[in-house]
């Protein structure tokens, strides 16, 4: 059975030490391959990953050198730096391109953004709300403050490996047990 992945802000390339050396590499390098091979030591070919944005900066050819090796299903949500000449890029390996999307698995919708996004939430009857899934912050925390309904999805909260949707939302679930706990 096909999984689902998630994952943001991989910067494939992107050669500036405040990336590469928070990630806990030695160089751009290392970053790379070691993101390569966390990524597929989860991802199956047969799997979606939903990738929130900014898959690389820097040298594109490196970039897509990265990105042609990565397995599965790929759903790209643009990010701030995914520019045109990027894209043409994502085109050759995306099954889809797409500025954000809605999903809906196990009564939950989760909206997929680059960008952290305040959603309209409500509880009803059958525990309906609408969850963020974003990248973007670099954060190394999974939780946006105190939004409960927002998880950072992205590699350097992850230790560079992306993020199964029971596990998010498992996540999700705990962390709102927390909060009720303290309240």
């Amino acid at each position: 059975m096909a999984n689902i992945w998630f994952t943001s802000d991989l910067h494939f390339g992107h050669d500036r030490e405040f990336v590469w050396k928070a990630r806990g590499f030695e160089n751009v390098e290392d970053m790379n391959w070691a993101i390569v091979n966390r990524f597929n030591s989860k991802v199956q070919p047969e799997d979606t990953v939903y990738i929130l944005g900014d898959l690389m900066l820097g040298d594109n050819a490196a970039g897509e050198h990265y990105l042609s090796q990565l397995n599965g299903k790929k759903i790209i949500i643009l990010g701030n730096h995914d520019t045109s000449s990027r894209i043409k890029v994502y085109e050759k390996y995306a099954d889809e391109i797409v500025y954000s999307k809605v999903i809906k698995y196990k009564k939950k919708s989760i909206y997929l953004s680059h960008y952290q996004t305040l959603t309209g939430n409500f509880d009803d009857n059958v525990g309906h709300c609408v969850l963020n899934f974003h990248g973007h912050t670099h954060q190394t925390e999974n939780f946006t403050e105190n939004c409960r309904y927002m998880y950072h999805v992205g590699v350097d909260s992850h230790d560079c490996y992306p993020v199964h949707i029971d596990d998010a939302l498992a996540a999700l679930k705990e962390n709102d047990i927390k909060r009720k706990e303290t309240e």
